[in-house]
């Protein structure tokens, strides 16, 4: 009888010792690589046999992005189409793959908001007629949209945009009122406002678009934007740095913006100036960086794929966004970041500390939000 006792003790010892090995085994290469990746895709709907669904599994990718429009084949139909089929696809893929996966969206509000009237859905301000009125209302603005978007099962609203309007006629930013305001104190205000309602619906933000847009006089979706002459450091930084002061920041996403008097050859996504000496060293920033859409045509159109994924990584971006949706769709675009990054990884022209720092945060993150 002891004898038995013993050894099922003895199993139990063992089973236990095989249970806590299995849950304390390192990621691998690929499981980390993948962590960094948020990806874009189509459907209103997916199942088990759906693309997306099967790259999230083999891939581990970090998140996903939804958006409302394709814009490579001109048509209105994408992932979104009304409340009840965007919950419910959102549901499915969780279903189907994890529970820890980033739903991402853009949902600014006015026109930056993929989450439109036409579908059922709330109408929200935009940025500039927030910010033209009392902090209180862009906060119950924020609070009415981070419902929504708790509701549908979204985790991540990639917004609210913190660039200053130094320049009102910017295609991208001032013309489509994405901007509080011109005044950069203004901006950290509503701001500030506006993630402490994502944060009420346990909606992470990333604000954007580091070092600052607002100056710019092109589109950096078109091509590379050069705001040499137009930057001004001192107020572009300001709800940065106030807001990493503040401590309530999830993520940073960062602009596609070239200025050649801080470094000459990169634009900020690709800069170690930018992200690790003045985002990382001046500011104190130690939270995640994401990167803006890596197939924009500021990044496609000047830097070859490989070289800019290399150039993003080793320059601090953990997150690395691949909307699918510019120019052209492409379904193996998962398989192919995924290897470029672990090349470079095994040839040395990226260090697997940055692969683990940035997997590290991500992590983080996550488990901050209980994912």
């Amino acid at each position: 009888m002891k004898k038995q006792i013993l050894l099922l003790l003895l199993i139990i010892l063992i089973a236990s010792i095989f249970i806590l090995n299995k849950e304390k085994k390192a990621p691998s290469l690929d499981e980390k690589i993948g962590e960094m990746l948020v990806l874009g895709f189509r459907g209103l709907e997916v199942d088990s046999s759906s693309k997306i669904i099967n790259d999230i599994n083999k891939y581990n990718l970090g998140g996903i992005i939804l958006f409302d429009y394709d814009v490579p084949s001109s048509s209105p139909i994408r992932n979104i189409e009304s409340k009840d089929q965007v919950k419910k696809l959102i549901s499915d893929i969780k279903k189907l793959t994890n529970e820890n996966l980033l739903i991402a969206v853009d949902a600014e509000g006015g026109y930056v908001n993929r989450l439109k009237t036409k579908y059922g859905f709330t109408n929200i301000k935009s940025a500039l007629e927030m910010g033209q009125g009392e902090v209180s209302e862009t906060f119950n603005q924020g609070l009415i949209l981070g419902e929504e978007l708790k509701e549908l099962g979204f985790n991540v609203n990639f917004a609210p945009v913190v660039d200053v309007n130094i320049n009102e006629d910017n295609p991208v930013i001032g013309y489509l009122e994405r901007s509080f305001s011109k005044d950069p104190e203004e901006v950290y205000t509503h701001a500030s406002s506006f993630i402490d309602a994502m944060h009420e619906n346990n909606i992470m933000t990333a604000i954007k678009h580091f070092p600052g847009h607002g100056s710019s006089e092109s589109d950096s979706h078109l091509g590379l934007t050069d705001v040499t002459n137009t930057y001004n450091k001192e107020i572009e930084l300001l709800p940065y740095k106030k807001l990493i002061e503040e401590n309530k920041l999830d993520m940073i996403m960062t602009a596609h913006i070239i200025n050649k008097n801080i470094d000459s050859e990169n634009p900020a996504t690709l800069s170690l100036i930018f992200l690790k000496d003045i985002l990382r060293g001046e500011l104190k920033y130690d939270g995640v960086i994401v990167s803006d859409d890596m197939q924009m045509g500021a990044i496609a159109d000047n830097f070859g794929f490989e070289e800019s994924l290399i150039k993003a990584i080793n320059a601090g971006c953990d997150l690395l966004i691949f909307s699918n949706n510019n120019k052209e769709y492409d379904e193996n675009i998962a398989e192919k970041a995924v290897k470029i990054i672990k090349e470079a990884v095994l040839t040395g022209e990226i260090e697997e500390a940055q692969i683990n720092e940035s997997y590290n945060r991500i992590k983080k993150l996550k488990e901050n939000y209980n994912l």
